[in-house]
C-alpha cells in the first residue's frame, strides 16, 4: 500500500448543503480542495460520488428518518436541532455523501476489473478518501444530529457486509467527538468493531470506556475517551497499542476511518492538542496495519473547524497513505489503562 495513489471522492452537491455561518460549512471543503489542488491531488484518482439508494440508506437508517430529511429539504430546509440544520440542497448532498462512501467501498473491495456492474476501467484501489459533506458519525438510525444527516461510514460498512463479501469491518473514529451514531447502529453486531478516540467530557456525552457493546456485539465497541489537553502521544499510543493489535488479531476485511480533525490544537470546538503531524503518524500506523492485513482503507471526512488546521491535516493524512514514511513509535504507557480494561475481550492486548 505505501506509495500507491488512492481514490479521492467528491461531488458538487457538497457545496449546496448550505448551513450559513455554522462551523460545519462549505468553506471546509473549499480549504481542503485548494490545498490538495496545490499538491496536484497527490496523484490521486478524482471521481464524483454517486447518490445512495433508499435500500443502501435503510440498511442503517429507518425509512421514516430518510423520508424526513427528504421532506425537510423539499420544504426549503430549516433547523433540526440546536446544532443541525438542513437547506434545500441538503438532501442531494446527503445522498451523495453516503453514496460516495458506498461507492468507495465497492472500488476498494473490487477484484480484477472492478465490482459487479462497474466498468472494467474502474480498477480496484487500496485506499480512498471521501471529501464530502455533510459528515455522518453522529447520525443515528432514526435521528439526525451533531451536524450529521446520514451516517456515511455506517452505510459503507453495512454495504460491504451485505453486498461485497466482507465478514468483518473495523471502524476507527479519531474525531474529537464520540461517534454516537456509528456506535449505536452497530452496538449489537459482532461484524463491525467500532473504536473511538474522543475527548471526554464533550458533546454528545456518550462513549463511556465501560460501554463494550451489547449482546453479540459485546467487546466490539472499544471506547477510548481521553481528557482535555490530550496530545499526540496519547492518541498515537491508543492507535498503536490498542487499535492496531486488535486489528491484527481480528483481521477485518475492510478498515474505515471516521477522520475528524477537531482534535487539532487550533480547533475552536474542543481542547485536545494534536498537530498536523499527529494525524500523519496515526494515518501511517493505520496504513501499515492495513498492509499487514491485506485490507483496504476507506477514510471519510468528519469534523474539523479551523480551516488551516483542517486542510493541512487532511493533506498530511493523505500524504501518509500515499507515501512510505515510518510512523514514530509512541510510548505505550498512556494507553496502559485502556489495554487493561479491554484485554478481557482482546487477549492480544496483554502481550503489548
Amino acid at each position: 500500500m505505501p506509495g500507491v495513489p488512492g481514490l479521492y471522492v467528491r461531488h458538487p452537491s457538497s457545496f449546496e448543503h448550505d448551513t450559513g455561518g455554522h462551523p460545519e460549512n462549505r468553506r471546509r471543503l473549499t480549504a481542503i480542495e485548494e490545498a490538495m489542488s496545490d499538491r496536484d491531488w497527490l496523484g490521486m484518482e478524482l471521481v464524483e460520488a454517486p447518490a445512495a439508494t433508499p435500500e443502501q440508506l435503510e440498511r442503517v437508517h429507518t425509512a421514516a428518518h430518510v423520508g424526513s430529511i427528504r421532506e425537510l429539504a423539499e420544504r426549503g430546509g430549516g433547523p433540526i436541532d440546536l446544532d443541525t440544520v438542513a437547506s434545500a440542497g441538503s438532501w442531494n448532498a446527503a445522498l451523495h455523501a453516503a453514496g460516495g462512501a458506498r461507492y468507495a467501498a465497492e472500488r476498494l473491495l473490487a477484484e480484477g476489473g472492478g465490482a459487479p456492474g462497474r466498468e472494467a476501467e474502474e480498477a480496484p484501489m487500496r485506499w480512498a478518501f471521501c471529501g464530502l459533506r455533510p459528515p455522518g458519525h453522529h447520525a443515528e438510525s432514526d435521528r439526525a444530529m451533531g451536524f450529521c444527516l446520514f451516517n456515511n461510514v455506517a452505510v459503507a460498512a453495512a454495504h460491504a457486509i451485505a453486498e461485497l463479501g466482507v465478514e468483518r469491518v473495523l471502524v476507527l473514529d479519531w474525531d474529537v467527538h464520540h461517534g454516537n451514531g456509528t456506535e449505536a447502529i452497530f452496538h449489537g453486531s459482532s461484524r463491525v468493531l467500532y473504536s473511538s478516540i474522543h475527548q471526554s467530557p464533550l458533546y454528545p456525552g456518550t462513549g463511556a470506556a465501560t460501554d463494550f457493546g451489547s449482546g453479540e456485539g459485546e467487546g466490539y465497541t472499544v471506547n477510548l475517551p481521553v481528557p482535555p489537553g490530550s496530545g499526540p502521544d496519547e492518541f498515537l499510543s491508543l492507535v498503536q497499542t490498542v487499535v492496531a493489535p486488535i486489528g491484527r488479531d481480528w483481521t477485518p476485511g475492510l478498515i474505515c476511518i471516521s477522520a475528524g480533525y477537531d482534535a487539532h490544537r487550533d480547533d475552536p470546538l474542543a481542547n485536545c492538542e494534536l498537530d498536523d503531524d499527529a494525524f500523519a503518524e496515526m494515518a501511517a500506523t493505520m496504513r501499515d496495519l492495513a498492509a499487514d492485513l491485506g485490507a483496504p482503507v476507506l477514510i471519510c471526512l468528519e469534523g474539523g473547524y479551523s480551516l488551516g488546521a483542517l486542510s493541512r491535516s487532511v493533506v498530511a493524512t493523505l500524504e501518509a497513505f500515499s507515501g512510505d514514511r515510518e510512523p514514530r513509535a509512541a510510548p505505550a504507557e498512556p494507553a496502559a489503562p485502556y489495554r487493561q480494561r479491554v484485554a478481557r475481550f482482546w487477549p492480544a492486548l496483554e502481550r503489548v
